[in-house]
């Protein structure tokens, strides 16, 4: 079964927690594991949200979700395009006498 992930905003405080306690000498590995999460993780995360603030990454959250809407309505459209292309087109790829061109 997954496991929910953490929030943005978790992501953050979690990551300037682990800034500070390296600060005190701490290492990656035992933060990490009083994070309860793998050194892969705190990279990624430290990789993608490192030195943003909590709008900064609220807002790259909601550009994300906006892009990928886009681009599913535009492979949407460009399939909608495809299929009626081949409408129009008749046996052996030649226009139908009885179709009349888009504009």
């Amino acid at each position: 079964m997954a496991r929910k992930g953490k929030s943005t905003e978790e992501i953050i405080a979690a990551l300037r927690e682990a800034e500070v306690r390296i600060g005190q000498g701490e290492t990656v590995g035992k933060i990490c594991r009083t994070l309860g999460v793998s050194e892969q993780t705190y990279y990624k995360w430290r990789r993608e949200y490192g030195g943003l603030k909590m709008d900064q990454a609220k807002r790259l959250k909601e550009l994300e979700r906006e892009n990928e809407r886009l681009k599913k309505a535009v492979s949407e459209l460009t399939l909608d395009k495809l299929i009626l292309k081949e409408a129009l087109t008749g046996p052996e790829g030649q226009r139908s006498k009885n179709t009349e061109p888009f504009p």
